[in-house]
């Protein structure tokens, strides 16, 4: 190896914003399932799919539509 290394002319990685995290994440059995089946159906691993659909969300800034069930009890 070199002592020293010149960096001036580099320029920055093009990849770098497409990077991925490995994350750890509990998904429903049935949910894993449907993208395994979908995986089948299109030939995408489903890890990929998942990746897709969670992108989509994303970019259309997509929220989940959450009814909490109410603990309180008239009384």
């Amino acid at each position: 190896m070199k002592e020293g290394y010149d960096f001036s002319n580099s320029i920055k990685n093009p990849y770098t914003k497409k990077l991925k995290q490995q994350i750890s994440i509990r998904l429903d059995i049935e949910t894993i399932n449907y993208f395994k089946e979908l995986s089948n159906e299109t030939g995408i691993p489903y890890q990929n799919l998942i990746n897709l659909f969670l992108a989509d969300c994303a970019t259309r800034h997509l929220r989940p539509k959450i009814a909490w069930k109410s603990n309180s009890k008239a009384g």
